[in-house]
């Protein structure tokens, strides 16, 4: 089962995985205010949360990650490229004129074909660089879905002029990564609704090309 929140003025997208058994990872927690946090927590009282999961390390997509590991005492996996982004979230939540952010480190690593498993869950792992260098996204095969980030968008793609970012980079990733999987799987993306492989290869033009 998946269930998704919109949070925080960035309108993030924070996605939980409940497998069968009642384990559950939450994936790229945005929630910033009290009461999103509130939120997130209530939602999850049922489930044994055993991880976070992050695609990437910008701000958007961490607010809530110290909140969690604080009431839950998960580990959070992400992968090693974009430690430097995960270094300087105080400095950029300062620059952004965001109170309160909460750092934290990461625990886990992931990388290009790991396999993450909670309950009988499987997610595979793909490295899609470009939005970030350690962007990666969690493909579930057996649920015909992937956790997508913020590389590719209905219609859209994510952005490369961030610290760090490249759009020949993202635009290679995309074409070379996602686009090999089949074209009925859905992308729950990092912002806005989801979408579907083959929509975005025929429609999306930034990728028709």
């Amino acid at each position: 089962m998946i269930t998704s929140f919109v949070f925080s003025p960035f309108q993030e997208n924070t996605y939980v995985l409940t497998d069968p058994s009642g384990e559950t990872i939450v994936v790229d927690p945005g929630c910033y205010t009290q009461a999103e946090k509130e939120q997130l927590k209530d939602f999850l009282k049922p489930f044994n949360v055993k991880a976070i999961l992050l695609t990437h390390a910008h701000l958007d997509h961490i607010f809530g990650v110290a909140y969690l590991k604080r009431h839950y005492d998960v580990p959070v996996y992400m992968h090693k490229l974009d430690l430097p982004i995960l270094a300087d979230f105080e400095m950029r939540c300062k620059m952004w004129g965001i109170p309160g952010a909460e750092s934290f480190e990461a625990e886990k690593f992931l990388e290009e074909g790991d396999v993450f498993t909670f309950g009988q869950t499987q997610l595979e792992v793909l490295h899609v660089p470009g939005h970030a260098p350690g962007h990666i996204v969690f493909v579930s095969h057996e649920n015909e879905m992937i956790i997508g980030g913020d590389c590719l968008f209905r219609r859209s793609i994510g952005r490369t002029d961030l610290p760090m970012g490249d759009h020949d980079t993202l635009i290679n990733s995309i074409k070379t990564k996602l686009f090999s999987l089949p074209d009925h799987y859905t992308v729950y993306p990092g912002h806005m609704e989801p979408t579907t492989i083959g929509e975005e290869k025929q429609f999306n033009p930034f990728l028709r090309q």
